[in-house]
């Protein structure tokens, strides 16, 4: 008997309830495939913008990149004018995502200075827009990502995830907190509950999970179909499995760390494989507290075989000593 899905986006079938956030400069292929391999339920790719799809920017390959054993597979893209989206996820289209997700929640100055991002939380008319647009035109589920709105006094998701809702979209994720809050502050799940209560279509909550507890916490408490995690998922793919990072002993984050960095060597440039990790490797020593000189060493050492034996090095002595 094959298992029964926890939800569908359209007719696809996700199974899990636990999803790996879109981060950009994080959630790119080396650590999505491991997510995935611990249980996170989808890929979603970091964003992808529309310019740089229709410009044919280099930046762009590496994004789009994923293995076969990850699907469903969610490009997300970003961008504010609608047209350009468009002509964008149709290109985008031909690399085979399951799923088109719009970003509507990020926060970055960057981002919302071009309108893009939680500044279109703004413009629900253009919302309207980009959602029927991409929903008629695309042969894949069209999805969003939102925040509850630009600040504190001008919370809009309710309008917003209705109209997304009926302009095609197959989906919300929902971080709970406003745009101004950025990632600071209490997240109302309670909002995520006001959303779910009045769509039809999966709702996924984010926002304030840093223990499996929260998960549950989160699930039952707004009826939401998934959690989606984001901060606390770094350095910490076990989380996807069902297990609080203190549970985890120094040999298993070690052995998770190369097997992170080898992949991370595979899929990057061999000088820059080692840089590029270093922003992972950072919450994932986070709750040993290591001396500054130990963390120093492993943060600013360019080789790799001299940074794998140093990281040996380092987490068997703190396993010896757990075990003293």
């Amino acid at each position: 008997m094959s298992k029964k899905a926890d939800f569908t986006i359209g007719s696809i079938p996700v199974y899990g309830r636990k999803i790996l956030s879109p981060m950009d400069g994080f959630s790119d292929l080396p650590y999505r495939t491991l997510a995935r391999e611990f249980g996170s339920a989808l890929s979603y790719t970091e964003f992808i913008s529309c310019i740089d799809v229709l410009n044919e920017s280099p930046k762009v390959t590496p994004l789009i990149k994923f293995n076969e054993d990850e699907r469903p597979v969610v490009f997300q893209i970003y961008d504010a004018d609608p047209e350009r989206m468009l002509e964008a996820a149709l290109i985008l289209q031909e690399f085979k995502p399951d799923i088109i997700d719009v970003n509507l929640g990020c926060s970055a100055q960057a981002i919302v200075k071009r309108g893009a991002g939680s500044a279109l939380l703004k413009t629900p008319k253009k919302i309207a827009l980009i959602f029927n647009n991409l929903s008629t035109n695309l042969d894949v589920p069209v999805t969003g990502k939102i925040r509850l709105g630009w600040d504190q006094d001008s919370k809009n998701y309710l309008d917003v995830a209705k109209i997304i809702e009926d302009n095609g979209g197959q989906l919300l994720a929902v971080h709970a907190r406003t745009k101004a809050q950025g990632l600071r502050g209490a997240a109302d799940w309670g909002a995520i509950a006001e959303i779910k209560n009045k769509l039809n279509i999966p709702v996924v909550g984010n926002g304030g999970i840093d223990t499996i507890e929260d998960i549950d916490k989160m699930l039952s408490e707004t009826g939401c179909d998934a959690v989606m995690i984001g901060r606390a998922a770094m350095g910490n793919p076990w989380i996807f499995a069902g297990k609080d990072r203190e549970n985890i002993s120094a040999d298993d984050v070690l052995k998770v760390i190369l097997e992170h960095l080898n992949r991370m060597r595979l899929f990057y440039d061999a000088p820059f494989s080692l840089i590029r990790f270093r922003k992972h490797l950072k919450p994932y020593l986070k709750p040993f507290n290591l001396k500054k000189e130990s963390s120093s060493n492993l943060l600013t050492s360019e080789d790799s075989n001299e940074f794998i034996s140093i990281i040996k090095e380092t987490l068997t002595n703190i396993n010896q000593h757990v075990l003293e």
